[in-house]
């Protein structure tokens, strides 16, 4: 085994204390095994991360990642970390603290720890560093610093959620959509907070158009709940669970029936994550005997996979979403906007003082028990799986000012694109929004509008690119153009009898002057004009 106190390896860690060996591990995890304290201390002090975890694995499977023979590998492991591990098994994401604790040293594993070392991380296996401790005073110590560290944390993180609640930042993602975030927020405040039944999972059900922000404001819960791990966020999509015999795919399959081995799709990963957020996309479109499922895991927090295995998630939360009774709720939500105008109308007319025109709006209890539960009773045919929910999440339709931020949101993606890949500057004016929303359709949400800004901007800044209109570096501004004229150069002289057309978008380059010229886009044919010959 290397010297770790050796000038080489001193010299390898003052270069770089975070410097890895070419099969993956650094010098902090060399002196930790080597039970070497004082050379931990210098590394520490040097800046050395204790939590860093390792990338080599096990002696075959370094051997067939890197491409290096086995023998190679097992050679050097044993002359530069250690002789005395298993070769044959896994160390991937082992930190320094792991390796202390395999060496059963106290001093150095005590020095790590006081030097910052997470004894709650985890190694690819999913062990922490107390799961390789034996018993004595090593174990002692682990057991101490974890209840320590765990206070430590849940400390930050409560003073983290004050300073930055998680509705603030599902907005930062989320445009409009108040009810729905307020109601997640509330809900998952009562899970941090310990108020809540320990028993049951939490449930909710997603309601609304598509499009509308269901998915991702469940993808963003999962980020908030679990710091971007994608272990955190389990998403099924329920259309591929239309069959009985797809049961099978959720759970496992029996032993003796192909697949076994694999497990369930939803199993699997709950294995892996037990306080996941589970995401069951379009729940109305899955069998019976899922829902059956379903019921025994909102109800008992536990599921049995294909295997007989028994797999307790009380500590996850489920998301369904569903566009059952999603046209009653628009029309709704319309109709309450269009009461709510007329009705700020009618007092600016009657001059009642200052009135703010406000697009919310809230959908009543009366509305929900007695036209939406019926739909959902009707389609579900269980009164105690929707006994299960928590909570029923509405999502509405778009006001005027969210669209708005739509479109603004798209366009600057579109800039940004322009920007990295052609070099080009995207300008608008106000008003180029105000034409793009009128594309918003209730039934598909932010996609209406992704798509018209694709098929009124995007498609003429691809013509203008292909025919070399747009020189490197050069500034666009999107402008309205009136309704009377044409935006490209038509063949066809426009009919006197042809409906008036909505005002068209054009595109103009600003020249260094600051004078602006209007870009001549030769129209592309149109399919339907095209003549084939046979």
């Amino acid at each position: 085994m290397a010297g770790v106190g050796s000038q080489t390896e001193l010299d390898w860690a003052c270069a770089d204390v975070n410097a890895r060996h070419k099969l993956g591990w650094t010098a902090l995890m060399v002196a930790a095994i080597s039970r070497n304290d004082s050379v931990v201390q210098v590394l520490l002090a040097a800046g050395a991360d204790p939590n860093l975890g390792d990338d080599f694995s096990s002696v075959y499977k370094t051997s067939k990642e890197q491409g290096i023979h086995s023998l190679e590998v097992l050679v050097t492991r044993e002359d530069d970390f250690n002789n005395r591990l298993n070769n044959r098994a896994s160390f991937k994401g082992c930190t320094a603290l792991h390796y202390a604790v395999l060496a059963d040293d106290y001093r150095t594993v005590k020095e790590l720890l006081d030097g910052g070392a997470n004894p709650l991380q985890r190694n690819e296996m999913g062990h922490t560093p107390l799961d390789y401790a034996r018993e004595g005073e090593v174990m002692k110590l682990l057991r101490s610093s974890e209840a320590k560290y765990q206070e430590k944390q849940r400390k930050r993180e409560a003073e983290e959620r004050r300073r930055f609640p998680l509705e603030q930042r599902l907005k930062e993602h989320i445009i409009g959509q108040e009810n729905a975030i307020a109601t997640v927020g509330a809900a998952i405040r009562r899970k941090e907070n310990g108020w809540y039944d320990e028993e049951h999972p939490l449930v909710f059900l997603f309601l609304g158009s598509s499009g509308i922000g269901k998915t991702e404001l469940a993808k963003q819960t999962a980020k908030y709940m679990h710091k971007d791990a994608k272990k955190g966020f389990i998403r099924l999509d329920m259309s591929e669970f239309q069959e009985r015999h797809e049961v099978a795919k959720f759970i496992g399959s029996p032993p003796g029936y192909i697949g076994h081995e694999e497990g369930g799709q939803l199993t699997k990963k709950l294995k892996q994550c037990p306080n996941a957020v589970v995401l069951f996309d379009e729940v109305d479109k899955a069998h019976p005997d899922v829902l059956t499922i379903m019921l025994q895991l909102f109800d008992e927090g536990r599921l049995t996979d294909g295997k007989g295995k028994t797999i307790d998630c009380k500590d996850a939360i489920f998301i369904m979403t569903s566009n059952v009774a999603s046209d009653e709720i628009a029309q709704h939500a319309l109709q309450l906007r269009q009461e709510a105008l007329e009705l700020s109308h009618n007092r600016i007319a009657e001059n009642l003082g200052d009135v703010q025109i406000s697009d919310k709006i809230t959908i009543s209890k009366n509305f929900k028990e007695n036209v939406i539960r019926p739909i959902l009773k009707a389609h579900f045919r269980r009164d105690e799986f929707l006994g299960r929910i928590n909570e029923i999440v509405y999502f509405l339709p778009f006001c005027h000012s969210e669209l708005i931020q739509l479109v603004n949101k798209e366009l600057n993606f579109w800039a940004k694109r322009a920007k990295q890949r052609h070099n080009i500057t995207l300008l608008w004016d106000r008003e180029v929004a105000d034409v793009l929303v009128d594309g918003y359709n209730v039934h598909y949400g932010a996609r209406s509008i992704k798509h018209e800004v694709e098929r009124r901007v995007v498609n003429q800044l691809a013509a203008a690119y292909e025919q070399d209109l747009l020189p490197g570096g050069c500034t666009l501004r999107i402008t309205v153009e009136d309704s009377d004229k044409q935006l490209f150069k038509s063949p066809e002289l426009p009919s006197p009898q042809a409906e008036k057309r909505p005002p068209k978008l054009r595109l103009e380059i600003i020249d260094k002057d600051s004078k602006t010229h209007k870009l001549d886009i030769r129209a592309p044919l149109h399919p339907e004009k095209v003549c084939h010959t046979l």
